[in-house]
């Protein structure tokens, strides 16, 4: 009886694997799995009757290969619903056909025994396959696993002692199985915000609570503002105290720099050129000009020719044209021609450094070939000569708008202090410097301020000239304004220059440095940190507009005691310049001495500390 019985449950099993097998041919994919009846046990477990064998050849040789027979990838999905003999019989035997998303569970109860079949189906992401597992529960004394392997994936089997009832699905450990998300809940703002401790505000709280939070949580510009360390103090106290002390320092060294090389083209190289001459006059021989005495000749050439041609201008009339004119304003007017006065000023410097390397070769060259550096002095010397003059012209139209602006009664010079240095703010401050350009910036402040100072004098020359009623507390308080604005504006700009470019004080000390080094001509490592400034367009303004000064005061005599009235001007303004010369001469050179010698000790300490 036992025996009919475990064949009769053989055949059942058997006939539900034909019947999947059937639904099977209509799939793309083929499973394969090993040709032992899953219901066989191994190893000691009791062999099936010879009747059921004979049965299991006659359907392989119908329905399996050689060594395999092929499991339907899902048959009850495809089966579902339908009235065929198969599910009628599995209905009278007990059987139940269960489909749990992509796992299919088989299971017959019989005597005392339950037999679960559970496949797994899961579509490779890629979409070349499927990767199935599949679980067969029996009864009996002993359970096995079978693992078969598929075209992309592996199916597990095994049987279990017990009788277990419908187990739920078991999850499919495999990278390529896209797992199905939940639903998120939706999202409750209120609640979210009243759980979440670190929320900054919560919706319960009263003002008078918020208030009061507000009020003992700490600093008030907490959220807009952070503590500082000590770098960004000392930042702040460089900005404000520090560094401008130096720059100013560093200013003012470079104006009386370009101050005394001002005076000495005004009173050594004249006193040079009239010595020159004593002794050509005395000896009656004539003798190859040295480097220096050809620079010396051709600046002076330069010098007379600008003023020669200055005076021929008529300064009144250029006055009244500036100041008649409405189409331009007088700012505007004052502002382009400070902007070709820059472009000078840096172009200048190559054409006098062209002429004074001529005239080192003129001096130095051999006889054969004096001709070349003849011919070569004498054009450098043009062109110098021609572009000292448009510099000169430049500069006395400056001078006059400056003065037309000073004369004015609607605060025309107020409109230009305005304009022109908070324009020079906005173009400087807020860009990306290095520390050699902003070493060529202090340079040109220095040159800015000297050609500021050359205008003023030609100012005070005009009010001598044609004021009538009392001017001179009006021109002092207007000179002081321009002076403090320029000053101001300077300090302003340098120091927002190095806090946003990270240049510190001790910078513009080694600025200093540099200078007096050239105050004393000390080799530096680069020429480049000169200051380059050629005074001759500034001498050539200044004696056009003090000459006709000189000119209304000489007293009304015969003429040879004009003669004499002029020549004594000139002796005594010689003597004074020169007495000027010297001071400023020997103040610089003191100074330099000691401050470099101070920035030696000063490293000298720092190396040994």
């Amino acid at each position: 009886m036992a025996l009919k019985s475990s064949g009769r449950r053989r055949q059942l099993s058997f006939e539900i694997l034909s019947q999947s097998s059937s639904v099977e041919g209509e799939l793309r994919s083929s499973l394969h799995r090993s040709g032992s009846d899953p219901t066989e046990l191994q190893n000691g477990v009791a062999k099936p009757s010879r009747s059921s064998r004979k049965k299991k050849r006659q359907r392989k040789r119908k329905e399996f290969t050689s060594d395999s027979a092929v499991i339907p990838e899902d048959p009850v999905a495809e089966k579902r619903g339908s009235s065929s003999p198969a599910a009628s019989v599995l209905d009278s035997e007990n059987y139940g056909i269960r489909d749990n998303g992509s796992v299919n569970r088989i299971s017959y109860v019989g005597d005392g025994s339950v037999v679960v079949m559970e496949e797994s189906v899961c579509q490779n992401v890629w979409g070349f396959g499927e990767l199935r597992q599949r679980n067969v529960i029996g009864g009996g004394e002993e359970t096995e696993k079978v693992a078969s392997r598929t075209e992309e994936g592996l199916v597990g089997m095994s049987i279990q002692k017990d009788p277990l009832p419908p187990a739920s699905p078991q999850p499919v450990a495999n990278a390529n199985v896209a797992k199905k998300l939940e639903t998120a809940e939706s999202l409750d703002w209120k609640r979210l915000m009243s759980e979440d401790p670190n929320f900054l505000y919560s919706l319960e709280k009263s003002p008078a609570k918020y208030f009061l939070d507000e009020m003992y949580s700490g600093n008030s510009l907490r959220r807009t503002t952070t503590f500082g360390s000590e770098k960004e103090r000392e930042r702040v106290y460089d900005t404000i105290f520090r560094l401008p002390w130096r720059c100013e320092v560093l200013i003012d060294v470079g104006f009386f720099v370009c101050f005394d090389s001002f005076l000495s083209l005004l009173t050594i190289m004249p006193t040079r050129i009239m010595i020159k001459l004593w002794r050509f006059l005395a000896t009656r021989q004539f003798k190859r000009l040295s480097a220096a005495e050809l620079c010396d000749f051709g600046c002076f050439l330069i010098l007379a020719c600008g003023v020669i041609l200055l005076g021929q201008t008529d300064i009144s009339l250029i006055y009244h044209m500036i100041r008649g004119q409405g189409t331009i304003k007088l700012y505007v007017v004052y502002n382009v021609f400070e902007i070709f006065d820059k472009l000078c000023q840096n172009f200048g410097g190559g054409v006098f450094q062209t002429l004074f390397n001529s005239a080192e070769g003129l001096a130095n060259c051999s006889q054969e070939n004096m001709r070349f550096w003849i011919r070569r002095f004498v054009s450098d010397q043009a062109l110098a000569m021609a572009f000292s003059i448009l510099h000169s012209f430049i500069l006395l139209a400056q001078a006059i708008t400056l003065s037309t602006c000073i004369v004015a009664h609607n605060n025309a010079l107020f409109a230009l202090l305005v304009s022109n240095n908070f324009a020079e703010i906005k173009s400087n401050a807020f860009k990306r410097f290095s520390k050699d350009n902003i070493h060529n910036l202090a340079y040109a402040d220095s040159i800015e301020r000297f050609h500021i100072s050359a205008f003023l004098v030609s100012v005070l020359a005009q009010n001598i000239l044609e004021a009538q009623s009392p001017w001179f507390e009006s021109f002092f308080f207007n000179a002081f304004v321009v002076f403090f604005c320029e000053m101001l504006i300077d300090i302003i700009k340098h120091s927002f220059l190095a806090k946003f470019n990270g240049i510190k004080p001790i910078e513009y000390s080694e600025f200093l440095e540099d200078l007096c080094k050239q105050t004393l001509n000390m080799q530096t490592e680069d020429n480049k940190k000169n200051l380059t400034f050629v005074p001759l367009a500034p001498a050539c303004v200044v004696v056009r507009v003090l000459t006709p000064v000189y000119a209304a005061h000489l007293p009304y005599s015969p003429l040879p005691w004009r003669h004499f009235w002029i020549l004594f001007l000139i002796s005594v303004t010689y003597i004074m310049l020169t007495s000027l010369k010297v001071m400023i001469g020997m103040g610089l050179k003191k100074h330099a001495t000691w401050y470099v010698d101070r920035c030696r000790k000063r490293k000298h300490h720092l190396h040994f500390e």
